[in-house]
């Protein structure tokens, strides 16, 4: 069905979770902000780094650039190799190449750190295409990823979004993949919810990497 698939890296790929949540616990101590618990901040996995500390710790825009440095002190360093492939993924990735299927890594996440992962992870292999954001905040919109994507897959010929899919594990995975007029394939085996996917509008939601494998293959 499907011969362009661009997954997402966070919930859908790996599980990232005590990397990126340790990470914010650090970067939000740093700032003077005492979270206990790392396990309430997974609302971070998924939308840009930026926009949650705002949204979920109201830091004042002057103080952004802070506390972004401070996280990635230490997810640079340490944090990124926090994280684990759900098992099945590279066998998954394997049977997609062996079948011609072409892969894109789309990240919200800056490249840099993206490519690390996927180099530490051994599956760097399965990707024609590993797209991110920028240090500097530039493209961390899930939309601009996507669209730089579909051009990096089909260059000067005219994309037959048609055949591509965005698969990831929250809303704005989903929301990006309809304002580009990609399907989208929802799976909640990551930190988004059936209800987030389906509010989003999934056009297919699934619960394993197993079923999505069957859907993809």
């Amino acid at each position: 069905m499907f011969e362009y698939i661009l997954l997402d890296l966070d919930g859908t790929v790996s599980d990232p979770m005590v990397g990126i949540c340790t990470s914010v616990q650090y970067g939000l101590k740093k700032m003077g902000i005492d979270v206990p618990d790392i396990k309430t901040l997974t609302p971070f996995i998924g939308p840009p780094l930026r926009d949650s500390f705002r949204t979920y710790y109201n830091i004042a825009e002057e103080d952004i650039e802070k506390v972004v440095a401070f996280y990635r002190e230490r997810f640079s360093t340490v944090g990124l190799f926090e994280n684990e492939l759900y098992p099945g993924m590279e066998d998954m990735l394997k049977k997609l190449q062996k079948e011609g299927k072409h892969l894109a890594l789309a990240s919200s996440k800056p490249r840099v750190f993206v490519e690390k992962i996927l180099d530490y992870f051994h599956i760097s292999g399965y990707f024609e295409v590993i797209m991110g954001s920028e240090l500097d905040g530039t493209r961390e919109n899930k939309i601009e990823i996507i669209e730089e994507c579909l051009r990096l897959f089909f260059k000067d010929a005219p994309v037959e979004k048609e055949r591509c899919v965005m698969v990831g594990d929250r809303k704005y995975d989903i929301g990006a993949a309809k304002e580009t007029g990609l399907k989208s394939i929802g799976v909640t085996y990551g930190y988004g919810s059936r209800e987030e996917l389906e509010t989003a509008g999934a056009d297919i939601i699934c619960d394993s990497v197993a079923e999505l494998e069957k859907i993809l293959s």
